[in-house]
């Protein structure tokens, strides 16, 4: 552990990778040294003669030493830094000056052994998501002029065709473009829930094929797909420091450079003042060991990975350590309408005409328009039209109207669409057509109206179906800290109100452009740790504005993956709250263990500078604290 906040384990030689405790050297180091310190312990019981004790205890002191001490070495060396490992070199070599090689090899052995354990841990919390790199297959069926072979995952190119049948994993990212099958998405988007899936849609790496052989083309090769982002974004994740884990980087850095110093102290001052210099040596050593912050030091960084690598596995990505310190912190959550709280995919459900004309007409004035238009509300009337047959002409210009519609011409007529507020504008007659537009509001439907030729030929009525328990998540967000929470939408304020009534919303902000949401999250946030929740593309610059942005739905977004702090991968506002959880219980055992570490310094500093305890007792609780807290920090890595 160094004094940097526990990143050395990070700055290691990495040649090896073990998946078991046994495979590691710097266990078997450790254990070597355990057992020469039984053997010698057992020996000094038996008669055995002084000089072979004293050979043994050396044997297993050198063992113990083998790895911290050439760290301490070498991080004095190259980064002129007194690290907590030369603290315990200092404390083991002062023991073994005075003759006392069992202590030495006693604080050797423990303290080797539980920085094992701890990178260990940390190593096999890391590797756990490199492990879903194993999850997409090594080799695939490519299929090329209807012959099929076995090829290498590595030697798919994009826009290359593959087979996959039941009970195969996908290799890489694809668009399904023959047959039809469910997919286990679990683990990109911690659905465990198989998806059903056909023609056209899209499929990723790692999920797994359960009942039907599909055809794919390949949108992704095996280093650039969804999964291999995750484990890239995870990794990275867990190696940025928040503010806390900064902060305690600094005060280690200060801190161990300090210990040593009055450790000196002590030995110099007491050896003066009573010539008995081997007592002073021996306190000085044992108030180098008490005072190690090795359990404070990595209270937080083991926490903080274990927390990180279990989110992702429930398909939760978060960015690094400042962002889950946001989570643990939010009081306000500001939440997009449309594909956050609803489900994204709105429908016609009503058409009003006017005087004079009919639904179709209605229909046929609006697809002009939105057959250009890749908003929601557009390919909802296209999708109306084609159910309905409608031959829809060409358009000859289209522009879109920010925020409040779009316009086109067909054979040089014509055609607006847009909402009421638009229509007002443009002065066009609306007045037959306002009591319909009030009902369709009241029943939380998105009213669009329809014009040609400057004339309002009709209104369509569209609604977008809240998502399912959208209710149950808000109310769960309430009862984990957030006080407060806003909806944001583009859309008229009876629609957003309906909506937001329905999922137990009592603050709604409507008619609002990307600029507004943007400027309203500033505002928020200057008041307190806000957070906002969209979908990581329409609502980027919201995103950025706030606290910690969340972005959901996001597997297979680049977009999203790359900008949001925090990514659901999956379209389930229940990962939301999961997420808060997280980032509340990851604070929660981070500031149990920071109280522990600070209780135990406050004893054991002050009992070895009075001389009430030893080197051996400093030592075993010394080592004890720092397994305490990477246990508790494990909690945070259990499903």
């Amino acid at each position: 552990m160094s004094s940097d906040g526990g990143d050395d384990t990070l700055d290691r030689d990495d040649e090896v990778e073990v998946e078991h405790l046994w495979e590691s050297p710097e266990v078997r180091w450790s254990v070597l040294a355990g057992a020469l310190l039984a053997v010698g312990f057992a020996a000094g019981r038996f008669d055995v003669s002084a000089g072979v004790v004293t050979a043994v205890y050396v044997m297993a002191t050198l063992a113990g030493l083998r790895f911290f001490a050439i760290e301490a070495m070498r991080e004095l060396w190259r980064e002129r830094a007194v690290g907590i490992e030369l603290l315990m070199t200092v404390g083991t070599v002062a023991a073994a000056g005075l003759g006392e090689w069992g202590e030495a090899a006693t604080l050797a052995f423990l303290y080797s052994i539980s920085e094992a354990l701890e990178e260990f841990t940390e190593d096999r919390t890391r590797n756990a998501i490199r492990a879903l790199m194993d999850l997409a297959p090594k080799h695939v069926t490519r299929v090329r002029d209807g012959v099929e072979e076995e090829v290498a995952v590595a030697d798919l190119a994009v826009g290359d065709e593959f087979l996959v049948r039941p009970g195969e994993s996908i290799g890489t990212d694809g668009t399904i473009i023959d047959g039809r099958s469910a997919l286990n998405e679990a683990a990109v988007t911690g659905e465990s829930v198989p998806i059903e899936k056909q023609i056209g849609d899209q499929v990723f790496a790692g999920t797994l094929n359960t009942t039907g052989a599909v055809v794919l083309s390949a949108t992704a090769t095996a280093d650039d797909n969804t999964l291999a982002r995750i484990v890239h974004l995870v990794s990275e994740a867990q190696e940025q420091k928040g503010r806390g884990q900064q902060f305690m980087s600094r005060f280690a850095r200060v801190y161990s450079p300090a210990v040593l110093f009055v450790g000196v102290l002590v030995a110099v001052a007491g050896g003066a003042a009573t010539s008995d210099w081997s007592e002073w040596v021996a306190r000085a050593a044992t108030v180098i060991v008490a005072a190690a912050p090795c359990a404070l030091v990595i209270s937080i960084p083991v926490s903080y990975v274990a927390a990180i690598g279990n989110a992702s596995r429930k398909g939760i990505l978060i960015k690094g350590g400042m962002h889950l310190e946001e989570l643990a912190q939010l009081d306000t959550l500001a939440m997009d309408k449309t594909g956050t709280i609803t489900q994204g995919q709105p429908r016609v459900v009503e058409v009003v005409p006017a005087d004079g004309h009919t639904d179709s007409s209605v229909l046929l004035a609006a697809a002009v328009v939105e057959q250009r238009s890749e908003h929601p509300l557009a390919k909802a009337v296209m999708a109306r039209a084609a159910e309905l047959g409608l031959s829809t002409p060409a358009t000859d210009t289209f522009e879109a109207l920010v925020g409040a519609g779009a316009q086109a011409s067909s054979d040089g007529r014509p055609y607006l669409v847009g909402s009421p507020d638009l229509i007002d504008a443009r002065c066009l007659a609306l007045d037959e057509l306002r009591g319909p537009i009030e009902d369709l509001e009241r029943a939380g439907r998105t009213a669009i109206v329809a014009a040609l030729d400057d004339e309002v030929v009709g209104v369509v009525g569209i609604a977008d179906v809240v998502r399912p328990h959208a209710r149950d998540a808000i109310s769960e967000l309430r009862a984990n800290g957030i006080s407060h929470v806003v909806m944001l939408t583009g859309d008229n304020a009876r629609t957003a109100e309906a909506i937001a009534a329905e999922v137990g919303i009592d603050d709604v902000r409507a008619h609002l452009k990307p600029e507004d949401k943007s400027r309203l999250i500033a505002e928020l946030a200057s008041q307190g740790h806000v957070g906002m929740i969209g979908d990581g593309v329409n609502d980027a610059p919201a995103l950025a504005a706030a606290s910690v942005g969340i972005a959901m739905g996001t597997a297979g977004s680049d977009v999203a993956l790359e900008t949001a702090d925090v990514a659901l991968m999956a379209d389930d506002l229940s990962k939301l709250t999961e997420a808060v959880r997280i980032g509340r219980r990851t604070r929660r055992i981070v500031a149990q263990n920071i109280a522990l570490s600070l209780v135990i310094l406050a004893v054991l500093v002050p009992g070895a500078l009075l001389g009430v305890f030893a080197l051996p007792v400093a030592v075993l609780a010394h080592e004890l604290t720092e397994l305490a807290v990477i246990i508790n920090a494990l909690r945070l890595a259990r499903r």
